[in-house]
């Protein structure tokens, strides 16, 4: 398999920065104005506002750049994404897109600086423990 060349990686990273993004805000409103409950809300925010540093640290700007929209091949919904029955499926769907992303972040940062894959791997145990206090109604 041949190397990631800049502009495929930051594609990646973009990508993923992005879908993580999303899904812990979407997490976060869940426990804000559903759950009603500060503490899961400032866990996901503070998840976000970590993740934000990291990438940063990565080169955000160099990955906007690169963005392709366009010619993105994976840019369609699929069937399922189209089908919610209730918050929770909301929350749970959301909840796996910020776990998968973050994976994602944290393996391609190890091309980049590795210890900031270590500081992504700790975000998504957060994660984690998060999803598992708001499924435990904690």
């Amino acid at each position: 398999m041949r190397n990631a060349n800049d502009k495929s990686l930051e594609r990646i990273i973009d990508a993923n920065f992005n879908r993580a993004k999303e899904g812990l805000r979407v997490c976060e409103d869940v426990c804000r104005f559903s759950l009603n409950e500060a503490k899961l809300t400032q866990g996901y925010k503070s998840v976000r506002h970590g993740l934000t540093r990291a990438v940063s640290a990565l080169g955000i700007m160099d990955a906007i750049r690169s963005r392709d929209i366009l010619a993105d091949v994976g840019r369609r919904s699929t069937a399922s994404e189209l089908k919610r029955k209730n918050i929770g499926d909301i929350f749970y769907a959301n909840s796996q897109r910020a776990k998968e992303s973050l994976r994602v972040l944290e393996e391609f940062a190890k091309l980049r600086k590795t210890e900031l894959a270590e500081d992504l791997k700790k975000l998504r145990y957060k994660v984690y423990a998060l999803e598992k206090n708001v499924i435990e109604g904690r």
